[in-house]
């Protein structure tokens, strides 16, 4: 039986990538159970059209820390990160991607640093990534342009593998492209960075869901809704109440 409050959740959003689940939830879980804390894997199944939700199913059966959610239709990875962030329960959340790209060996220790409280958020960076030129050219210009804008964060804002503790999103705006400006977000509520490096693994099986359309130009529009909301953006700090 899983437990009630685990130390840590996993939030990893798929699309059709039920090809990758199985080898994924397996290198998930013999690397958190190295570790002495608890936890959960919550996938959240974003409108599939392929055996996903099925290999979900079989997953949650056969080892009930492995949760999941399935959207009626495809909303994208900003709602399937938030609806993971609803509905798990650890007192550290990490998220990496569905399609094995990420190597969840990576996660424990960054968890361990937020557990610590030697950061509030922890995010990777993809030393050596394994995309198309495409990718790696869209994804250099973007986190240079949203950089450029909004002020240095981290080195590699669309790297999915992170760590941070659950007070860091609970504030957050919600809104279509959000995940790609997690660290900016955080940053602007005071909470405390760091990064490591983190392997980056040619995509298996499947294919990519995005494009220089999807990815590139859209990031550059939502980037200067960010620095709208960075400049309205305010802290405070209670210094006494009743």
């Amino acid at each position: 039986m899983a437990d009630e409050c685990p130390e840590a959740s996993i939030i990893i959003p798929v699309k059709d990538e039920a090809d990758n689940i199985s080898a994924l939830a397996g290198e998930i879980t013999r690397a958190m159970d190295l570790r002495r804390w608890s936890w959960e894997a919550v996938w959240i199944d974003d409108g599939s059209s392929d055996g996903s939700l099925s290999a979900l199913a079989a997953l949650h059966e056969s080892d009930d820390r492995h949760r999941y959610l399935s959207f009626a239709e495809n909303r994208g990875q900003s709602a399937a990160l938030c609806a993971g962030f609803r509905h798990c329960r650890g007192k550290v959340i990490a998220t990496i991607d569905g399609d094995g790209q990420n190597d969840p060996v990576d996660l424990p220790d960054m968890i361990e640093t937020v557990l610590a409280d030697r950061a509030d958020m922890v995010n990777g960076y993809r030393a050596r990534r394994r995309d198309s030129l495409i990718r790696k050219i869209s994804s250099k210009v973007g986190n240079g342009f949203r950089s450029w804008l909004t002020g240095k964060t981290v080195r590699d804002v669309g790297c999915s593998t992170r760590a941070f503790r659950r007070e860091c999103i609970e504030d957050l705006p919600r809104f279509t492209g959000m995940h790609r400006f997690l660290p900016t977000l955080a940053a602007m509520q005071g909470w405390r960075l760091a990064e490591v490096p983190v392997n980056h693994r040619p995509r298996q099986h499947g294919l990519s869901k995005y494009n220089i359309h999807n990815r590139l130009w859209v990031g550059l529009a939502d980037t200067l809704g960010v620095l709208w909301l960075k400049k309205r953006s305010f802290t405070y700090t209670i210094q006494s109440r009743s």
